[in-house]
């Protein structure tokens, strides 16, 4: 058993789970917290099996769960849920572990993420957890639309596009395009520094709350590099023409100058924050339920990613 809450990442007591505070972020009701009844592979055929019932779906299996407080568990539904469930997945190597690694290296960042962390199944695996931050409740919706929506894609096409034409959905639909293009930008560097080369439309998202249309909180954050046996590309969708072999100037000179049109001191402000939590990441990477042989992979990559960025 791990010494690090699965939800905080804090230092545990003796016999402890989960830490206290991480069951308050819950639900203050909350004095434990049960395994989930499936095993992995019995959680990913359920997923299967719900598939056609669900809103949620993409290559990683999902399921829409509530957090029962009464009896310290989560409960899966086919609809209405305020949680989604990613249990291990077949074709990558602890998923669970590292999306909930890679929210909180953004949430250290600065990046608004909603309430995740990992609960243990039955079988002792771990399963991802992340609040649905679309919902008020199991019956009213927050108005949300994914960048594929936005663009008139597809879960077909949602690669066939450029990081080029984010800025004009950016321009079109937020409230305050100059904030949200900063925030674009940000978020951009952080995903090519962890390795996630999957942040194609379906990943990007706007949500309008109180009147105001900002870019969703992050998810989907995950470091797909190290993740995939043979990785071939450094983004999802190309910028200045490519997905390869990109170099600091094509992040700050092209895209942050010429494209999202930022001034120097929001470029400046923006690599600061990054320099600042970079001895954090490190400490959460040590820190995290990913086996020593990818928490080197994943802190060598980000290390070769910082290197490109500022030398």
């Amino acid at each position: 058993m791990s010494s690090y809450c699965p939800i905080t990442y804090e230092p545990l007591l003796t016999n402890e789970r989960y830490s206290k505070r991480g069951l308050k972020l819950l639900s203050p009701k909350l004095t434990s917290l049960e395994n989930l009844p499936f095993s992995a592979s019995e959680l990913q055929n359920e997923a299967l099996a719900r598939a056609d019932k669900m809103s949620i779906q993409g290559v990683q299996p999902k399921l829409s769960a509530i957090l029962d407080s009464n009896h310290n568990t989560f409960q899966v539904v086919d609809n209405g849920g305020l949680y989604i469930l990613k249990p291990q997945s077949a074709l990558y190597e602890q998923a669970p572990e590292n999306e909930d690694l890679s929210m909180r290296m953004a949430k250290r960042l600065g990046i608004e993420v909603p309430l995740h962390g990992l609960v243990y199944s039955k079988d002792e695996s771990f399963t991802y957890f992340i609040k649905r931050f679309d919902r008020k409740s199991r019956k009213q919706k927050i108005a949300l639309e994914d960048f594929a929506q936005l663009s008139g894609h597809d879960r077909e096409t949602k690669y066939r596009y450029s990081m080029e034409k984010l800025v004009n959905i950016i321009d079109q639909y937020t409230t305050f395009p100059a904030i949200q293009k900063a925030e674009l930008f940000l978020r951009v560097l952080f995903n090519y520094i962890i390795g996630n080369e999957d942040m194609h439309l379906k990943n990007y998202a706007l949500i309008t709350r109180e009147n105001m249309t900002t870019l969703a909180p992050a998810y989907d954050f995950i470091n797909s590099t190290i993740a995939l046996k043979n990785p071939k590309e450094e983004i999802a969708l190309t910028l200045n023409g490519r997905k390869n072999n990109l170099r600091r100037k094509d992040f700050i000179d092209y895209y942050a100058v010429q494209l999202l049109k930022l001034p120097p001191v929001i470029i400046d402000e923006k690599l600061e924050m990054i320099e600042q939590a970079i001895d954090g990441w490190y400490e959460l990477i040590a820190r995290s339920f990913l086996k020593q042989s990818l928490k080197e992979r994943y802190s060598n990559l980000m290390q070769e990613r910082l290197k490109t960025l500022f030398s």
